[in-house]
């Protein structure tokens, strides 16, 4: 979290936000009404990987409901520290073994990954990264040098995705210096974001935000995550509607999570409202076994049935493809 005293008159507002982020329990429960002796294994169970959840995401949960699907993406829980199943590991989706230079993941033909901060604005406790040695990981050392050295070594690769944690939790400074130092390798054609800010934080698409991206020779693809429809407010809705007309391709990919969104109406509820906000829907992942999360599973069988059910109820443009990542693969597998 951002230290308040850090904070100056001229600090965007969106940053302000972010650095009065809620990280202690006991916040949390005052504020939606809870009783924290409900929850005696919160605090252990944020010890290693913290709570963390803005103010703007924290006003649509609804206040004295335990089981609200937005209050149980983000409460640690003592499931979380349970015996995990064996297949449940650190590294689920083998990012540490196609990392050829520290922050910089290969897995695919044509494209490679970039981890270009390790903060986000809220902390999802079914993460896959959960545990991903961030520390270690700064592709952002030496002003992206790296990066652009390995680019250069392999003109193959014509897209970037920015992930992390979360990019925009950049600067527009320092987010602006990336993109013109990849904009200007002529074998770049797409740049793609991985992002929950416009979900959680809306107030980060700033107009200099839009100015970024679209003023970029790099066609643009914004990659949200959405879960669930009460997670989009007027505030989001209109942030969205704000980086559509500038240009940007905006997708949403989900997670399947047990509790949250695993019911054929939720999903569909989710489809509409992101088409009513100019997002197609994109991907639906099937869980990430990631240790700590295993009480998240929705298992292939229960999927396929939503699956079915799911393109029963809505248009095929409407339908996420139900997916899964397989630690090594060339592609995400269909479900």
């Amino acid at each position: 979290m951002i230290p308040l005293i850090a904070l100056q008159e001229d600090t965007p507002d969106w940053q302000k936000q972010l650095a009065r982020a809620i990280t202690d329990p006991n916040e949390l429960f005052a504020h939606l009404r809870l009783d924290p002796n409900a929850w005696p294994e919160t605090l252990a169970a944020g010890h290693s990987f913290k709570l963390k959840v803005t103010h703007s995401y924290l006003h649509r949960i609804e206040p004295g409901n335990p089981k609200d699907p937005l209050l149980l993406q983000v409460l640690p829980q003592g499931a979380e520290l349970a015996p995990q199943p064996p297949e449940y590991d650190t590294d689920p989706v083998g990012d540490i073994d196609a990392m050829p230079h520290p922050g910089i993941v290969h897995k695919y033909r044509g494209r490679i990954l970039l981890i270009a901060t390790g903060s986000c604005a809220i902390h999802c406790r079914y993460c896959f990264r959960r545990h991903f040695p961030y520390a270690s990981a700064h592709p952002a050392r030496h002003h992206w040098q790296t990066t652009i050295d390995y680019l250069q070594a392999h003109p193959d690769i014509d897209e970037v995705i920015l992930s992390g944690g979360d990019p925009l939790v950049l600067s527009d400074a320092k987010l602006g210096e990336l993109i013109a130092r990849l904009q200007s390798l002529p074998q770049l054609r797409r740049l793609r974001l991985h992002s929950r800010l416009p979900i959680v934080l809306p107030d980060r698409i700033t107009p200099q935000l839009l100015a970024l991206l679209s003023q970029t020779r790099l066609r643009c693809i914004l990659v949200v995550h959405c879960n669930h429809a009460n997670e989009i407010d007027d505030a989001v809705r209109e942030a969205l509607l704000r980086l559509h007309a500038a240009g940007v391709l905006l997708l949403n990919q989900s997670v399947l999570l047990k509790h949250i969104n695993d019911q054929v109406d939720s999903l569909a509820a989710l489809s509409l409202k992101l088409f009513d906000a100019q997002v197609q829907p994109y991907y639906l992942h099937l869980l990430d076994r990631v240790s700590g999360a295993a009480h998240f599973a929705v298992s292939p069988d229960r999927a396929r049935t939503l699956q079915t059910a799911l393109s029963g109820r809505l248009p095929g443009y409407l339908l996420p493809r139900f997916v899964y990542e397989v630690a090594g693969g060339t592609a995400k597998t269909p479900l």
